[in-house]
């Protein structure tokens, strides 16, 4: 989590205070914030850093699967089950689970999930005996939170479940003071990736990164100087090295 602005300071401040907890964590913010960024970061100042830190994006699953992605099934619990598999949660038992997107579930799954947090066991597909685990839950969502309750998208019981802690990441324009940090660190991650030699940004660069918009936040802004540092044949970044789409202002 680079930077220094008001803005980023809270949120790293809320990271640093919840992680040693094993209390579930809400993480919100627009796509591109780093959300999963936090979420990893909660898991690696935990006392739960040594175990197993899992990831499930809930809406890239097909409503379908994803309770067995979640818990898991057995042998023939539905047609092509030919063996065992173990969910989500058995993986990341002992460790941390991000439920990305948790918004995108369903709410019978939603209420499924609840269960499973209150008595901290799972029952696999086509199982009879439950299981117990040790899991913390990490969960994040671009959608406002109790907006996506007025909208039916949350249920209001799992919110409160969950919400111990709240980790709100800015939006890149609400932090723009961050941009050289941020510019810095990047150039010295594509530096190693792409053997160059790059320095740093000449004020052009930097006028021009501050005038554009960021809808895809540090996200967009880590690519756009991935390609300038792959297109730069000095020792600094000039605007000329930027992605025209990069010059789109506010």
């Amino acid at each position: 989590m680079v930077g220094q602005s008001l803005a980023i300071r809270r949120a790293i401040r809320l990271i640093e205070e919840a992680a040693p907890t094993s209390a579930p964590v809400i993480i919100t913010g627009e796509s591109g914030t780093g959300k999963e960024l936090a979420a990893r970061a909660i898991h690696d100042k935990s006392l739960r850093h040594s175990r197993p830190y899992i990831a499930i994006n809930c809406a890239a699953v097909p409503e379908n699967l994803i309770e067995s992605d979640l818990f898991g099934h057995g042998r023939g619990a539905f047609t092509g089950a030919d063996r065992r598999r173990e969910g989500c949660f058995e993986r990341a038992n002992g460790g941390s689970l991000l439920l990305d997107e948790i918004t995108e579930m369903r709410p019978e799954m939603q209420a499924k999930l609840l269960r499973v947090l209150e008595e901290r066991r799972i029952l696999r597909l086509g199982a009879s005996k439950e299981l117990p685990i040790d899991v913390r839950v990490l969960a994040a969502s671009n959608r406002s939170m109790h907006q996506a309750i007025r909208e039916g998208r949350l249920r209001e019981d799992l919110y409160y479940r969950l919400n111990v802690y709240t980790v709100e990441l800015p939006p890149l324009r609400d932090r723009l003071e961050d941009l050289p940090l941020l510019v810095e660190h990047f150039i010295q991650e594509f530096n190693r990736e792409h053997k160059k030699r790059v320095q740093g940004m000449g004020q052009d660069c930097l006028d021009a990164l501050r005038a554009h918009a960021w809808p895809g936040n540090v996200r967009e802004l880590r690519n756009v100087v991935q390609r300038a540092v792959i297109k730069c044949h000095s020792l600094m970044l000039s605007a000329g090295d930027l992605p025209p789409d990069a010059a789109v202002q506010r």
